[in-house]
């Protein structure tokens, strides 16, 4: 199919298949422009990652087709169990009206929208060189191939290769050391019914999240130190460790976790989210502290305003003015986000040293 307007064989070229740029591709799907999916993974991840939809994320995907589907698969009105040096001290009900999902169920219910309308991710595709020219873009491949386009997006996160390809810098800073260790595991034995949430008087503690649709929980914990005092990396052993020393529950043993991770403060935004015919959108443009869970959902919102901007530029005669638009608007959205987000990080820190509180601090 070639776009009339540019004279490319695709309408937008899309790098990255997580929440965002899924999202893009339906949307812009949806509105009658041609589009390709690249990912440089193999394939599908199956990771709870970022785990919940805001109310208006929900909204977005009610007019995208996929929202019944989204709440079919999350859950609503989940209790948030809070422990302190061990006690259980007080339930919370988190009422904000958005839904827990794990993120690898977002993607896949986007993914088989998308198949629905002819429009598959091609894993494996790595885009190893952007070159420009007034008609569109040309993105080498790895693998010696190349795709042109009239525009092209980078959703392809944190460490975003388009944005690098780009020369944009990505401002801010990250701190050395990982503040925390994040998993998928099992624990039979333990209630789903709850987020369990345990801290201490001394400020460490751990939490397990029970994601919708599966058996697992997500775990989140203050890393183990070594010898040394530096933290140690992921391990089914460690959340173990750590288990028995917040939770002190006999009798649970951790099991079978399938994804492993670490992460550290990163406060940070892009420069600029165009260049040329060329945007960013989502972790390739900003990223900060999971305060609120607001990531996935903002990169959502990205991906809603740049299909719009996308499609007048394609289809309308205002396409300078509508392409500008996107940088206008996303942009200082993303210097807002980054300090909201470090402020519901501190308002979290603070929290979990009191009895009876927890992440809630951070959803508001």
């Amino acid at each position: 199919m070639t776009d009339m307007t540019t004279g490319a064989a695709t309408g937008v070229l899309i790098a990255g298949a997580g929440p965002t740029g899924l999202t893009l591709a339906l949307d812009l799907a949806l509105r009658g422009v041609s589009v390709r999916v690249l990912d440089q993974r193999s394939g599908p991840h199956r990771e709870s990652r970022g785990k919940g939809l805001t109310p208006d994320s929900l909204e977005l995907f009610a007019r995208l087709g996929v929202e019944e589907r989204m709440s079919a698969a999350g859950a609503r009105g989940l209790v948030l169990r809070k422990y302190f040096d061990g006690a259980h001290v007080k339930d919370t009900l988190a009422g904000d009206g958005g839904l827990l999902i794990g993120q690898w169920q977002v993607e896949e219910i986007l993914r088989e929208r998308l198949a629905g309308l002819a429009v598959r991710v091609e894993y494996g595709a790595r885009v190893t060189g952007l070159t420009q020219d007034p008609a569109g873009v040309t993105a080498r491949l790895a693998d010696g191939g190349s795709v042109r386009a009239g525009y092209a997006a980078g959703c392809d996160g944190g460490h975003s290769t388009t944005r690098g390809l780009l020369g944009i810098p990505f401002e801010g800073y990250t701190e050395e050391k990982p503040t925390m260790v994040v998993g998928d595991v099992r624990a039979p034995g333990l209630s789903r019914a709850y987020w369990h949430q345990w801290f201490t008087s001394e400020g460490g503690g751990i939490m397990l999240c029970p994601m919708p649709g599966t058996d697992t929980f997500q775990l989140q914990a203050a890393p183990e130190t070594g010898g040394d005092g530096e933290p140690l990396p992921p391990t089914l052993e460690g959340f173990q460790r750590l288990f028995d020393r917040y939770a002190g529950i006999p009798g649970i043993r951790l099991t079978d976790a399938t994804w492993l991770s670490s992460w550290r403060v990163s406060v940070r935004r892009a420069a600029r989210m165009r260049e040329g015919r060329v945007f960013l959108a989502g972790d390739a443009a900003h990223v900060h502290p999971i305060a609120g869970g607001l990531g996935m959902n903002t990169g959502i919102q990205d991906a809603a305003a740049l299909a719009r901007a996308l499609a007048t530029a394609l289809t309308g005669p205002a396409a300078a003015d509508a392409l500008d638009g996107y940088e206008a608007e996303r942009l200082p959205a993303a210097a807002r986000l980054l300090a909201d987000t470090s402020e519901r990080h501190r308002r979290v820190l603070a929290a979990v040293r009191e009895p009876g509180r927890g992440t809630e601090a951070g959803m508001s």
